[in-house]
C-alpha cells in the first residue's frame, strides 16, 4: 500500500497544485488524502485504489480552494466595512479655514522671518543650514522660527474663539 502512495504522490501532488494554486496547499492536501484512504481501506480490497486515491484528493482540495474563496470574500467585505481614511468633508473644510489662517498670520510676519520658518518647518532644513544661508546664528535662527510658531499659535487661538 506504501508503494501505492509513494509511485504517485508526485502525480497527485501536481493535481491537487492544479486546483490550489498553491503546491504547500497541495502537499498538505495529499497527506490528508493519504490519511484518510489509508483508514478508509483498512484491509478492504479497493477495485481502483489509483481513482479512489484521487477522489479523495480532488475533493479535498475542491473543498479548500473554496473555502479559501470564502475566507477571500470576507477579508474583502470586511475590509469595506473599514472607515475610510479620507477626510470628511467637515475635516477639509475645518483644515482649510486652518491653513487660511495660518497662511495670514506668516505673512503678518517679517520676510525673513517667513523664510527662515519656511526653510525650517517645509523645506526640512538644519538651523545650521539656515543660520548659515542667512549669515545669523543658529540659536537666532531658532528664535526665529518659534517666533513664526508663536505668532502662528496665537492667530489660530484667536480664530478658534
Amino acid at each position: 500500500m506504501a508503494t501505492l502512495f509513494v509511485t504517485h504522490r508526485g502525480s497527485l501532488v501536481d493535481y491537487a497544485n492544479a486546483i490550489l494554486r498553491d503546491r504547500a496547499g497541495a502537499e498538505d492536501v495529499v497527506q490528508e488524502a493519504w490519511l484518510r484512504f489509508s483508514a478508509a481501506i483498512d484491509g478492504d480490497k479497493v477495485i481502483n485504489p489509483v481513482g479512489y486515491l484521487y477522489r479523495i484528493v480532488r475533493n479535498l482540495a475542491l473543498d479548500g480552494a473554496t473555502r479559501r474563496s470564502v475566507e477571500a470574500r470576507k477579508t474583502a467585505e470586511a475590509a469595506d466595512l473599514l472607515p475610510s481614511e479620507a477626510p470628511s468633508s467637515e475635516q477639509v473644510l475645518y483644515f482649510r479655514d486652518e491653513l487660511r489662517v495660518l497662511s495670514a498670520a506668516l505673512a503678518e510676519l517679517p520676510e525673513r522671518t517667513q523664510a527662515v520658518f519656511r526653510m525650517y518647518r517645509l523645506e526640512g532644513r538644519t538651523l545650521q543650514a539656515i543660520a548659515g544661508h542667512f549669515g545669523i546664528s543658529v540659536v537666532r535662527a531658532h528664535q526665529l522660527v518659534k517666533e513664526a510658531l508663536m505668532h502662528a499659535a496665537a492667530r489660530l487661538e484667536a480664530s478658534g474663539e
